[in-house]
């Protein structure tokens, strides 16, 4: 398969344009291992808040995200949900500092591991596992918590800045794990018949083309990724969910059982309903954790009203 390579340090890199980037990621990396988690976690807290105050529209979008997905909800319920929701932003900063740049340690003492041995016996059996996951704000320490037990591929986006770019990639593969494509499916199945695990994340709206429609919490029809069904039929893998819940400063990676004999083959209609099922159950461990300033609901059905009038 073909995998992304590290990009390559350059002295253009050194830039003028790029030193304030080169600063910032800096910084991160040196708050991140001298500040002590609770003063970390009460940073990135008021991050958020300070988040929520600027950013007008993804307040109303998380808004009705919430109000569209739980309507039994208050409207008070679902504002405090949305407060939580900044404040998660806002940690999910220091979060992605803390998983590039701690050391194995500190990520071994503040984290733990619920069901693994699902995860592993699977590979055991010869058999590729796609391993859900779900946009977290939490996702960067889930994908170094696995690297720690289970080291696989990710489905990446390359960051259009070159200087992002350098310091992103070595983050994410610096303890294992190697990064494909997100266009890239012939090595995303390469990496499921070879009996490796994929990471793989169908829970936003990636457009109409190539998408059907599902149910995802109270909204009936939600544009969901046909590209589920594909790499389940084409190569008989595994599918087994990982979710990371913060509590008292303690990272807890669950990880699901088998969903793959739930799935029927060449149904993707079917496929996406029960990836949505699980997805909804992950949610639900921390419900403001999920990245709800995102339009998920954006790609209706033709004829159907737009939802973010």
């Amino acid at each position: 398969m073909n995998t992304i390579p590290s990009p390559r340090f350059s002295f253009a890199l050194l830039a003028p344009k790029y030193w304030l980037l080169w600063f910032a990621f800096g910084l991160l990396a040196l708050i991140v291992n001298i500040l002590p988690y609770a003063i970390l976690r009460r940073l990135g807290y008021g991050v958020g808040v300070l988040a929520m105050k600027v950013l007008k529209n993804r307040h109303k979008i998380a808004k009705r995200n919430l109000d569209l997905c739980f309507p039994g909800n208050s409207s008070e319920q679902n504002d405090e949900l949305v407060r939580k929701n900044f404040q998660y932003t806002g940690m999910a900063l220091i979060e992605t500092g803390m998983a590039w740049f701690w050391p194995k340690w500190r990520v071994h003492q503040l984290s733990s591991v619920v069901g693994k041995d699902t995860l592993l016996e699977a590979q055991q059996e010869g058999r590729g596992v796609l391993v859900l996951c779900s946009h977290h704000l939490n996702l960067e320490m889930t994908a170094r918590i696995f690297s720690q037990f289970a080291k696989g591929y990710g489905v990446y986006r390359p960051h259009s800045n070159p200087v992002y770019e350098f310091v992103q990639h070595r983050g994410r593969t610096r303890f294992g794990h190697q990064m494909i494509d997100r266009k890239d499916v012939k090595s995303m199945l390469k990496v499921l018949k070879k009996g490796e695990r994929l990471w793989y994340l169908p829970d936003h709206d990636y457009g109409e083309q190539n998408s059907v429609f599902a149910p995802f919490f109270n909204v009936d029809l939600t544009a969901s990724t046909a590209g589920s069904s594909v790499l389940i039929d084409a190569t008989k893998c595994a599918v087994i969910s990982g979710v990371t819940v913060v509590e008292n400063g303690h990272y807890t990676l669950h990880i699901g059982n088998d969903l793959s004999a739930q799935i029927e083959r060449r149904n993707p209609v079917n496929a996406a309903t029960i990836l949505n099922r699980e997805l909804e159950g992950m949610i639900q461990r921390d419900v403001p954790a999920w990245m709800w300033l995102h339009k998920r609901f954006k790609t209706r059905p033709e004829g159907m009203p737009e939802l973010y009038a």
